[in-house]
C-alpha cells in the first residue's frame, strides 16, 4: 500500500500530476508511490496521488499531427448539430445544442 501523508505534508520530490505538469512532466509510467489526503467536514477526504519527480520523464512534444487533431476535436464540440454552425464554446452535452437552438421554439406547420 502507498504511503499516506496529510495535506501539506508530503515530503520533497513527490508531485502530483499537475504539479508534474507545471515543470514540465509527466509521470511516465510510475506506479504511484504515495497519497496526500485532504480532511473535510462530514465527508470522506479528498485524495491526490503522488508520483516520484525524478523518475518522471518529459512531456512529449506537440507534433503538427497532434495539434491538427486536437483542433478538429474541438471544432466537433463546438459545433452544433442543429444549425451546424461553429458557436464559439463548448455545447453543453446537457443541452445537446447550442443556446440559441435550444432557446428557440421549433417552427410549427400547420395544416388546415
Amino acid at each position: 500500500m502507498a504511503d499516506v501523508y496529510r495535506w501539506r505534508l508530503a515530503p520533497d520530490g513527490l508531485a502530483t500530476r499537475r504539479q508534474l505538469r507545471a515543470l514540465g512532466l509527466r509521470p511516465g509510467g510510475q506506479d504511484v508511490v504515495a497519497e496526500v489526503h485532504r480532511p473535510r467536514r462530514r465527508r470522506e477526504p479528498l485524495v491526490a496521488y503522488l508520483y516520484r519527480v525524478d523518475h518522471a520523464k518529459p512531456v512529449r512534444p506537440m507534433t503538427p499531427a497532434r495539434a491538427a487533431a486536437l483542433a478538429a476535436a474541438m471544432r466537433a464540440r463546438r459545433t452544433c448539430p442543429n444549425c451546424l454552425t461553429d458557436v464559439g464554446y463548448c455545447i453543453p452535452p446537457s443541452l445537446g445544442m447550442c443556446v440559441t437552438c435550444h432557446d428557440t421554439p421549433p417552427i410549427r406547420k400547420d395544416t388546415a
